[in-house]
This record gives C-alpha cells, sequence and structure tokens, in this order.
C-alpha cells in the first residue's frame, strides 16, 4: 500500500515560532478583533498568517489577497525562511483539554474521496458542501506550497500506533499565540514500524471485528474537510494533463496532515445543537415529532424539556435538520449552529433551542461504514483555540 507517504516538508527556520504558527483558517470567523490582534501580535515577523486566507475574509478583494499570498510563498521559499525536513513529526500539542498527540504524513489523494457513499480507504466524515470547495481551489491552485490544518482521525483502541513510534530529534517546541497552549514536534525514528502499525488497522480482519463489515477504512477527516476536497478537486483537474509516470511522482498527489487517534483522551467530541430563530415557537413545537427510543432537550422561553430522539444520533439529525429547513421555508426565520449548552439556553428566549446528545468515539466509524457521509455538523472536536495552527509546509508544485 503506499496510501501512506513520509513528507519532504519544509519547517520554519525563522527565530519567533510563536508569531510564525497561526490557527486554522476556518476558525473565528465572525471575530474581527481576534484576526486584529494576531496581525498585531505578529507584525512584520515571517509568519504563516501571510501565507493563508482567513475565512473571515473571504469577500475582501479575494483576487488581490490571494496574489499577495502567493507572492509571499515565493518569496519565503527563496528567502531562508523555511528548512527541510524529511519525516514523519510525532505532535504533542497542549491545550485546557489535555495533550493530544498526532503524527505528520502526507496521504495520497487517490485513496480519498469526499462523496457520500464511497468505500475509499480515507473519507470525509460529514457532508462536503460543494458550493465551498471554489474559493478554495483558487486559492490553493497557484500556489507552489500547502500548509495543512487537515486532521484526520484513525481507531486504534489500543494505542498500538503511539506505542510503537521510537523518538528521534525535536524539531519545535514552544508557545502558541492567542491562547493556542504549546505545541513540540519530535521526529520519528521509525517511520516504516509505524505506518505499518496504521495499515494494520484498515486490514480485512480487523475491520469485521470491529464494525462488522468486511468493508476497510483507514482515515476519517475530523477537521479541514473543505480544504482535502479543494486539494483533491486541484488534484483530479491538474492530473488530466500528466502523464502516467508523471502522476505517480507529482507533489499535489500527496497533501499534507496530521492523523490523530480517535480515542485521545484530549480529543473532546461534543455535540452541535440547533438553534432555529423564529416567531412561530409555538407552531415549531406543535410539527416537531422525530420519535425514536433515545433524547433530546428543546428549550423554548429558556424553558427546557425532553423530546423522543432516534436512539440511531446521526439519522435523527438528518429527521431535525429536514424538519427545520421545511419549517423555514414555511414560517420563515433561520438557523445557527450552537456549542455551549447555556449559549442555547439564552438564545431559546428568540426562538427555539434543540439540544442534542453526543455521539460515541466508539460509533464513528461504524456509523460512516453503514450510513457514508454524517449529516453537517453533527460533532465538534474541540474549541477553536484548540484547532491546528500553522507550522509545516509542503510543495505541491
Amino acid at each position: 500500500m503506499s496510501t501512506i507517504n513520509i513528507p519532504s516538508m519544509y519547517l520554519p527556520a525563522v527565530r519567533d515560532l510563536s508569531a510564525w504558527a497561526v490557527v486554522a483558517c476556518d476558525q473565528f470567523t465572525s471575530d474581527g478583533e481576534y484576526w486584529r490582534n494576531l496581525q498585531a501580535f505578529v507584525g512584520d515577523k515571517p509568519s504563516t498568517l501571510n501565507l493563508i486566507y482567513p475565512e473571515i475574509y473571504l469577500n475582501h478583494d479575494p483576487e488581490e489577497r490571494i496574489r499577495r499570498i502567493n507572492e509571499k510563498m515565493y518569496s519565503y521559499l527563496n528567502g531562508g525562511v523555511f528548512k527541510r525536513a524529511d519525516g514523519l513529526i510525532l505532535v504533542e500539542r497542549t491545550t485546557q483539554s489535555g495533550t493530544r498527540t498526532g503524527i505528520m504524513l502526507s496521504i495520497d489523494l487517490e485513496d480519498y474521496s469526499f462523496l457520500k457513499g464511497s468505500s475509499a480507504l480515507i473519507r470525509s466524515t460529514e457532508a462536503t458542501i460543494m458550493e465551498r470547495i471554489p474559493p478554495r481551489v483558487k486559492i490553493r491552485e497557484n500556489a507552489p506550497i500547502e500548509l495543512p490544518h487537515i486532521m484526520l482521525l484513525y481507531d486504534d483502541r489500543e494505542g498500538a500506533v503511539l506505542s510503537s513510534v521510537v523518538r528521534g530529534q525535536t524539531v519545535y517546541d514552544f508557545d502558541l499565540n492567542m491562547g493556542g497552549g504549546h505545541v513540540a514536534g519530535t521526529l520519528v525514528s521509525n517511520p516504516e514500524e509505524v505506518l505499518e502499525k496504521l495499515y494494520s488497522l484498515a486490514d480485512t480482519d480487523g475491520c469485521m471485528r470491529r464494525y462488522g463489515r468486511e468493508e476497510r477504512l483507514l482515515f476519517l477527516v475530523g477537521d479541514g474537510n473543505h480544504s482535502l476536497a479543494a486539494a483533491k478537486t486541484c488534484w483530479d483537474n491538474l492530473k488530466e494533463n500528466l502523464t502516467e509516470e508523471e502522476r505517480l511522482s507529482h507533489p499535489a498527489r500527496y497533501a499534507l496532515v496530521e492523523v490523530v487517534n480517535l480515542h485521545d483522551p484530549a480529543l473532546k467530541f461534543e455535540p452541535i445543537h440547533r438553534f432555529v430563530r423564529t416567531d412561530y415557537p409555538d407552531m415549531f413545537m406543535k410539527n416537531l415529532s422525530l420519535g425514536g427510543e433515545g433524547r433530546a432537550v428543546i428549550a423554548v422561553h429558556g424553558r427546557r424539556g425532553a423530546i423522543h430522539f432516534p436512539a440511531d444520533i446521526p439519522e435523527g439529525i438528518r429527521a431535525l435538520d429536514e424538519y427545520i429547513a421545511s419549517f423555514i421555508s414555511q414560517y420563515g426565520g433561520s438557523v445557527d449552529y450552537i456549542h455551549g449548552d447555556d449559549e442555547l439556553k439564552e438564545l431559546s428566549r428568540e426562538g427555539v433551542g434543540i439540544m442534542l446528545p453526543a455521539i460515541s468515539k466508539d460509533d464513528l466509524f461504524r456509523y460512516v461504514i453503514e450510513g457514508g457521509n454524517l449529516p453537517r455538523k453533527t460533532f465538534s472536536m474541540g474549541d477553536g483555540n484548540e484547532k491546528r495552527y500553522y507550522i509545516e509546509a509542503k510543495a505541491i508544485k
């Protein structure tokens, strides 16, 4: 198998690593103050802030911003800002949730699909919103390098992968800006053995034992779903003009990612609640009937009560989302996705809040194998400041 590859990466050769690394571009999309404070902290120091497109600015002169990003990438590549590092990197990220341990590697985009019902070894977890891909393709298509905030999940309940790692040289160790905690990166001295452990998770016998099916599944996308989908789209567009030999070795075929054990204790799974802003909360309640043996909590006028909800949580969320869309089309209003219980209760004074149950980590891979992509916004993995920070880069041209 060649689904997983040992990458050749660019690491920062700069003095101030805290200014270099910034949070994933799809975070704090309504918090302009966060990004203004980050810009003030970075100043004119070399930083990945100059190499990414924060989504809060997607409608702010995109052509000019993309041009400046590509220009800065070449400037950094030619100006001694990067140094080369070959191998796997063990990433230890400490936040308020604990220390999360991942491994930087690259994956073959030929073995990844974001389409519902795919049997690829690497699949998206939630439904991909197709209209979100073209803007990301536009950002990536002329870039010489990629900087990943993509996190893939693997299902290793016994912890065999990380137990096999032999630590080598430390390549970075520093505090992250804007409340992001601390991160340390260490080269892995036995990469081939670690890859064998990862591959073993997707063998037929193991999948049959864990999920009751022979269908093989290696990674699920935890974060960065649309960024990885954009990488796949760019590769599919590019490969049409390449020879078979060129396709095998072209750097754009491989995407740099961090893989994390689904069962890492510092990886928190939390439900994403629904809030419907409406002038007709009583009508919403009257027509809502999901049934099922499970339970959800509904909040109206700041008061809470239990409702029936399907035991198959993804199916319940899918049915709820369909009902919400139908209700809004008939009565007007809007839907928002809320993480905190208290925030949802407070908002319910202006509409209806539905507090959803959390899916179990143990069920995630099985849900995707049996039913394909989960509904959009089924779960969240940690707060915004716990998301990946950009540190490493890889050539894609």
